[in-house]
């Protein structure tokens, strides 16, 4: 009976987290540009093809990307009518809902982030990426985005970032919500 899908998703589940528990442990103690896939697959008890079966890069273990579904489903449940900027603004909150059992472990992610120059730039190419889903996700059935739709999503998306880093910047001082509301003010003002 090891054989079950279910034994294997558990397995597959136990390595990925444990290959991340190592990844993360490593990156605070000795930087992220220090740490080797090596390094960590070796630390997981893991060979380096492991590491990519369950990672695309050591990046990906920090940056990590919303799904489509996710964002698809938080766009979905904010009215069609609301400009753009105010659909996004109401799905802020629901998002950071998400993360108030793990808050610590984001804040982790977020500060090997903010304190690794190469991943503040590569942070633009996530956040472009997630601000295609949201655009995608955006148009009601039946209707078209206008062409200054994916404008106001690549600023927002920015807007957030900031906001995130700034929050990781701060070590968790303040709350993440609160600095990234402060980013799309200031977006707002101009």
């Amino acid at each position: 009976m090891t054989d079950s899908p279910d034994w294997r998703s558990r397995r597959w589940a136990a390595t990925h987290q444990r290959i991340y528990d190592t990844a993360m442990q490593l990156f605070q103690e000795r930087g992220f540009e220090r740490v080797s896939v090596g390094q960590i697959a070796s630390g997981a008890g893991v060979s380096v093809p492991t590491f990519y079966a369950h990672y695309p890069s050591k990046e990906h273990i920090v940056m990590q990307l919303p799904t489509a579904d996710e964002v698809g489903a938080l766009i979905a449940g904010q009215p069609g009518d609301l400009p753009v900027g105010e659909r996004i603004r109401r799905v802020v909150p629901l998002w950071f809902a998400q993360w108030e059992k793990d808050i610590d472990a984001h804040l982790a992610r977020w500060r090997v982030i903010a304190t690794t120059p190469a991943l503040r730039t590569r942070a633009a190419e996530f956040e472009r990426t997630t601000a295609g889903m949201v655009t995608d996700a955006l148009p009601a059935e039946g209707t078209a985005l206008r062409p200054g739709d994916a404008v106001v999503v690549n600023a927002y998306l920015s807007a957030f970032t900031s906001g995130v880093l700034a929050w990781a910047d701060g070590n968790g001082e303040r709350k993440v919500d609160e600095l990234v509301s402060e980013a799309f003010d200031a977006l707002e003002r101009g």
